[in-house]
């Protein structure tokens, strides 16, 4: 679906780079497969969106590439160099944010595109967006070399985000990783603190949406990032299919991202993290009965990585209780008129 075709002017487009260590694909419009590459290979992605269009959907293209008047298609594929690349670091200087998009489990290079261009559109987020996208098979039944693959790709992560923080033209870098995304952006996390001490500050939110790794690995990836690393928030639910799949291959051990919190042994679990959100989506419904991307689909939880959660703030439950309108206007009410659960450590990141 990434064959370059006209912009349509009512459409809005979004500029985007994407870091990839999968095999270059000859196949056109499909740019990259599913297996691993050799190097990391940088293209500069501009994707059209449609107006109209119910916030949390993708208009998919019913053939290949896509009609920019009714579906989100690429408008712009260019392939760069890593001089080129730290190049468009600098043409996006004006914001001096950056917003790290890494996908999950079973994702194509170009599915990989489309989701991080309407969640940025959708959330209105207000950086340079980059996509870091690991070589996911895209296939169902590979969940366990998919698993392999993404950790395969944590220094290359870990290499970009260094890119990213040597940047004088950037000052803060938000990161969300998605389902078996959220493993390999701990694990690149816990590699940059490992080699210098501590996770630089520029790296201040980190969001895990239906982190997939166990409760006890998570507690230990954070504490060898030391106590000088980003605030994180969790987005779980005991809802989602995906992930209770996952229990099951994983030989019975809960995924963090289907934690039950009103489960005690869970709440101990979790307990003394400082520097922890957890949103609870169990009575939100995502666009089908999977609930895997809630984050991206569900319109009062994108406002919520939006408008909070990616410009430094946090919606503890001591914002929720306030009245509404005081708090945080229409967003807030949109928010607390959903059954979305927020709990807050009491102690601040950093």
């Amino acid at each position: 679906m990434l064959i370059a075709v006209p912009p349509s002017p009512p459409a809005q487009e979004l500029d985007l780079l994407a870091a990839t260590i999968r095999t270059p694909s000859e196949t056109p419009g499909v740019l990259f497969s599913g297996t691993r590459g050799d190097t990391v290979a940088y293209t500069n992605i501009v994707v059209s969106m449609p107006k109209g269009r119910p916030v949390g959907t993708i208009p998919w293209p019913h053939h290949a590439p896509g009609n920019p008047e009714t579906d989100i298609v690429a408008t712009e594929v260019e392939p760069l160099d890593e001089a080129s690349m730290r190049t468009w670091f600098r043409s996006h200087e004006n914001t001096r944010r950056v917003f790290v998009f890494i996908h999950g489990f079973n994702t194509r290079f170009d599915v990989a595109v489309f989701r991080m261009a309407q969640l940025v559109v959708d959330a209105r987020i207000d950086a340079a967006p980059v996509l870091f996208s690991w070589p996911s098979r895209g296939r169902l039944l590979d969940f366990k070399l998919d698993h392999q693959n993404a950790t395969y790709a944590r220094s290359d992560l870990a290499k970009l985000l260094r890119t990213a923080i040597d940047s004088p033209n950037v000052d803060e870098i938000t990161i969300l990783a998605h389902s078996m995304g959220s493993w390999l952006a701990m694990e690149a996390l816990r590699q940059l603190a490992l080699q210098d001490g501590a996770v630089s500050p520029k790296i201040d939110n980190l969001l895990l949406a239906s982190p997939e790794l166990d409760i006890g690995l998570f507690r230990r990836q954070l504490e060898e990032m030391g106590p000088n690393r980003p605030h994180v928030t969790l987005f779980v639910s005991r809802n989602d299919q995906a992930l209770r799949l996952s229990r099951v291959i994983s030989g019975g051990m809960t995924r963090l991202g289907a934690i039950d919190l009103t489960n005690e042994a869970y709440r101990s679990e979790i307990a003394g993290i400082d520097g922890l959100t957890i949103v609870d989506l169990t009575e939100t419904r995502g666009a089908d009965w999977i609930n895997h991307n809630i984050y991206a689909e569900s319109p009062d939880v994108v406002r919520l990585i939006g408008q909070r959660l990616t410009q430094g703030q946090v919606l503890t439950d001591a914002q929720a209780s306030a009245s509404l309108p005081e708090a945080a206007g229409d967003f807030l009410g949109a928010v607390m008129a959903t059954p979305i659960v927020i709990l807050d450590s009491a102690t601040p990141p950093r």
